[in-house]
């Protein structure tokens, strides 16, 4: 787990030193930061990952490299589902809604179509990968 933490926590420094953009295995595409609280601990919580934005609309993906089980993020997102979103310079309140059906199967097969790597995670697990719109609050 610390391991994990570590690499995030390089993710998200780079990001925010260079607007968004990152290298190594995620150079060249789209990154963003969600902050979640834990669902026992309430603590805020950082992940950067792969989004897709897709007719109008933002996408993230409870993928866990292909894992059998979702990852803490997604949990953390459906017990307290008040998400922040930092994408390049920006920074946004969201409401995290999971897609359901052939809209998820529909957006899920545009991400591997664009980045393979989707289609391997999905094809390594049991499980059918969550995909989650991430709507922009309005602001007040």
């Amino acid at each position: 787990m610390a391991e994990t933490t570590d690499w995030n926590q390089q993710i998200i420094e780079e990001f925010r030193a260079n607007d968004g953009r990152v290298g190594g295995n995620f150079a060249g595409a789209p990154i963003l930061l969600l902050h979640t609280r834990g669902a026992r601990t309430g603590k805020e919580r950082v992940n950067p990952m792969m989004y897709l934005d897709l007719d109008g609309n933002r996408y993230v993906f409870a993928s866990k490299a292909g894992a059998n089980t979702n990852p803490d993020w997604y949990h953390n997102l459906v017990a307290n589902p008040d998400v922040t979103v930092e994408v390049g310079t920006e920074t946004y309140q969201a409401l995290p809604v999971i897609v359901p059906g052939q809209s998820r199967d529909r957006v899920y097969t545009e991400q591997a179509s664009r980045y393979p790597q989707f289609a391997d995670y999905a094809a390594k697990t049991k499980r059918t990968i969550p995909v989650v719109q991430l709507l922009r609050k309005a602001e007040t």
